[in-house]
């Protein structure tokens, strides 16, 4: 494929490329090539929704990545995961399918994004999604006609999971039918992107239907090295497969999809980006674009565990028998606790009345388990549960920089958390929002001790210092290469081109020009869905 010529270039496979994969080949009238690092998604636990804890550290579909030392969480190198593999972070992430606050879309168009407000991206989605819901009598139905799969498996959870929502209620905050309706105020049972009990990526969402047509090619565990620039235009890729070299030409645009860390990553390596980061690596200047790799965003959440006087996954999944009888309910009708993702109920909540919208997202497991240093799982013996928040919407930003002229270094990865006094306010609003579940009547009558740390019995300043010395990334990077109005204040403009280079686009959550409140894979299809439109819209000028 040395030199082959495509109309447009995917680099990466992940939640975004795929939907791009999907969107460019469909009329059949456009050669695509899409480019993946890692290789098949056809592995039984990335396949199986309970399995998102065994692929954690998984080196064989994860970067694996470590942040640099953060000074305001105690100098700690925290543990990066993102997907290297078909599918990309959406073969390895919760499923949880969170669509974000309506303020969210609105603060993208005023950040520079025109056209990316609410009401643009609210008909994205829905053209996007079909849903499985279950109707009161318990039968289910199926609502809209998009390709991505998006599942109330409620009826599926932990029984132990409805003590969450009548916590949530005695605590203030409503109890909704849904995270993605009109109401976002309040707790539900999350919303899963399974169908017919298996993960449903954004590879078997999209990727997978257009495998089929002959102008797409798609090819696996294929480093990019490099894009090719000349004259201010993106005329191809460099990559390799293996020990051999190969370049790909591209007719019409280059898109980079190969996430918040890698993407401008990529565009370093082909210098397009900061002069002194550049310069440092060894890296010729094609572009001067300050911005690529400024702007990092991330979600940090900070969980606290609770012993169980009522069953909870952990007496199916400690005891043998009834983990011999979970695999053959789901063996034999994809049901049960193995269909189910472990983040169960969450939602997002307003701390104090001061809050225009929610700032907190809690997340409530029926399980209770930590993953020790070698990244591996592990349950607790006795049942129990967990309490998480994390604060909606960071002010602080780091980086992404390249460490060395080599695309097989990993990046520098700089989180910068905690560093604005909100964003430290915020982390203590977090954790006031777990003591407050945890301090309901609902939740303390079936509560059997509590774990070291204990939220109810800290101080603010103890709590404080906690989130600092715990608290971790909930793997959300974004803003990387973010939309806004000119080189001076972003990488791309609202149709997501590169400042200044023509035939080159920047899709994915490195686009966002702020973190949305929650979990970022939907946002980020939804991106993609659009920039599919604009990139069309730009063939046919």
């Amino acid at each position: 494929m040395d030199d082959a010529s495509f109309d447009y270039i995917i680099v990466g496979a992940g939640s975004a490329g795929c939907v791009l994969a999907e969107g460019l080949s469909a009329s059949g009238k456009f050669k695509v090539l899409l480019l993946e690092a890692g290789g098949s998604d056809a592995q039984f636990w990335i396949k199986v929704p309970i399995g998102y804890g065994v692929n954690f550290k998984n080196a064989r579909i994860n970067w694996g990545y470590h942040a640099q030392p953060d000074p305001q969480l105690n100098a700690r190198s925290v543990y990066w995961p993102r997907g290297r593999v078909i599918g990309g972070s959406s073969s390895i992430n919760a499923m949880a399918y969170v669509r974000g606050l309506p303020q969210d879309f609105d603060d993208w168009e005023n950040a520079g994004a025109a056209g990316w407000g609410w009401t643009s991206v609210k008909s994205a989605y829905e053209a996007l999604e079909t849903h499985s819901e279950l109707t009161e009598h318990g039968r289910r139905v199926q609502r809209g006609s998009g390709p991505l799969w998006v599942s109330d498996l409620s009826d599926q959870m932990n029984p132990f999971s409805r003590h969450f929502l009548q916590a949530a209620e005695e605590a203030g905050w409503p109890v909704l039918a849904n995270l993605n309706g009109s109401a976002v105020n309040g707790l539900s049972y999350y919303r899963s992107t399974v169908r017919n009990g298996l993960r449903f990526s954004a590879a078997d969402a999209f990727l997978r239907p257009a495998l089929k047509r002959p102008n797409l090619t798609v090819v696996s565990n294929a480093l990019v090295e490099k894009l090719v620039v000349a004259d201010g235009r993106a005329i191809g890729v460099r990559y390799r497969v293996g020990d051999k070299a190969l370049t790909a030409r591209a007719e019409g645009e280059v898109i980079v999809s190969a996430g918040a860390i890698n993407s401008p990553q990529i565009l370093q390596l082909s210098g397009l980006g900061p002069v002194d980061v550049l310069r440092a690596a060894g890296v010729k200047v094609q572009e001067e674009l300050p911005q690529v790799g400024k702007g990092l965003q991330d979600h940090l959440a900070v969980s606290y565990q609770f012993g169980a006087t009522e069953p909870t996954l952990n007496n199916i999944f400690r005891s043998p028998l009834q983990r011999m009888m979970a695999g053959v309910q789901y063996a034999l009708m994809r049901r049960g606790p193995l269909s189910v993702p472990v983040n169960q109920v969450g939602g997002f909540v307003r701390t104090g009345e001061g809050e225009g919208v929610p700032n907190v997202q809690i997340f409530c497991n029926p399980a209770n388990y930590h993953v020790n240093a070698e990244g591996k799982t592990i349950l607790a013996s006795a049942p129990g549960y967990i309490l998480s928040a994390q604060p909606c919407r960071p002010t602080s930003r780091g980086e992404i920089r390249i460490a060395s002229s080599s695309p097989a270094d990993a990046p520098l990865i700089v989180p910068n958390s905690l560093a604005t006094e909100e964003d430290r306010h915020a982390a203590l609003q977090a954790t006031k929002a777990v003591r407050m579940l945890a301090e309901t009547k609902s939740l303390r009558d079936v509560t059997r001790g509590r774990g070291t740390p204990d939220p109810i019995t800290m101080s603010d300043d103890a709590l404080m210092e906690d989130f600092k010395a715990r608290a971790s990334t909930v793997f959300h990077p974004t803003c990387t290469c973010r939309m806004g109005r000119n080189a001076a204040d972003s990488v791309l403009d609202s149709e997501l081109k590169v400042h200044g280079v023509k035939g080159l686009r920047v899709v994915d959550a490195s686009a966002f020009p702020n973190i949305t409140s929650g979990n970022t894979n939907a946002p980020t299809m939804m991106l993609a869905a659009r920039a599919v439109q604009h990139i069309l819209r730009s063939a046919r000028a």
